[in-house]
């Protein structure tokens, strides 16, 4: 009996372990063709798109070279405007929801119970519904350039960090805070001295996860922004097209591949990181 409830639990793992294959492959093939057809001519890239590129289609850093100077807008302000935006849109996210969390977490009120299911009930409401009136209050809020833009990240990124933050924040002992505090530290240096240091492992993982989804944001900053004078690299590519709205697929690649290489790296540098964190917030929610 011991020895059937063995085999079947090893039958088991071993066909989720090829389910999960088969799906890394599929995603891993997509960036696989990004990659063979941003060495490609455009023509190629239409008509052989699963080829590999051999000496008729190669085009060698031609596509990479048309992509950065394609158009009037140059390409390296369209990088300057995404990494401003990621980079202070992440530390807003941080600092604000981190101290809001700690806020909810310790504060056993209705008004602080009712903003955390808010937050967490803005992690299922679709984009789409809130984009139009969403445009219309930045512009009138004058949210709508790369410094001011962040503010507009902070309230979309808020559901997820504060959701993770608070789990966490339950699972460090009061009694350390309660010491802090009968030795003269008030709010401000118990958060910043004590709580925020314990927050490590989850600060991390939402930096890695809320940097990710700024930088290859396109439909928002698309809407905010005024897209004759700022650009992220997201709408930069978008806006390849010559003549008649044809589009140079090689190009596009090309300015793909460039924009994800970044993110491929940082997310394998930081992936570790990921899992202790959400593993740290699910201790107690």
């Amino acid at each position: 009996m011991k020895q059937t409830t063995l085999s079947g639990e090893r039958s088991r793992k071993v066909i989720l372990s090829v389910v999960l294959a088969v799906i890394c492959i599929i995603y891993v093939l997509q960036v696989l063709t990004v990659v063979v057809n941003s060495f490609k001519q455009n023509t190629f890239v239409k008509s052989e798109t699963f080829a590999l590129p051999n000496g008729e289609s190669w085009n060698g850093l031609g596509n990479f070279i048309k992509g950065m100077t394609f158009g009037n807008y140059p390409f390296w302000k369209s990088v300057v405007y995404s990494v401003v935006i990621t980079l202070s849109s992440t530390f807003l996210i941080l600092l604000f929801t981190s101290m809001a969390a700690w806020y909810i977490a310790r504060v056993n009120s209705f008004f602080c119970k009712l903003i955390y299911f808010l937050c967490v009930f803005s992690m299922v409401v679709p984009f789409q519904m809130v984009m139009y009136t969403l445009s219309k209050t930045a512009d009138g809020l004058h949210l709508n350039t790369p410094w001011s833009i962040p503010v507009v990240y902070l309230g979309f990124g808020a559901g997820l960090a504060i959701f993770m933050f608070v789990g966490f924040v339950k699972s460090i002992p009061i009694e350390i805070e309660e010491s802090a505090s009968i030795d003269g530290c008030g709010p401000i240096r118990i958060f910043f001295r004590i709580v925020l240091p314990m927050l490590k492992p989850t600060l991390i993982s939402v930096g890695i996860l809320e940097i990710m989804w700024v930088w290859n944001d396109y439909l928002l900053p698309y809407l905010v922004l005024d897209i004759n004078e700022y650009r992220t690299i997201p709408i930069h590519i978008q806006y390849l097209k010559g003549s008649y709205g044809t589009v140079d697929l090689g190009a596009t690649m090309a300015l793909i591949l460039l924009s994800i290489i970044p993110v491929i790296i940082f997310y394998l540098t930081c992936q570790k990181h990921i899992i202790k964190g959400v593993a740290a917030g699910a201790v107690k929610g």
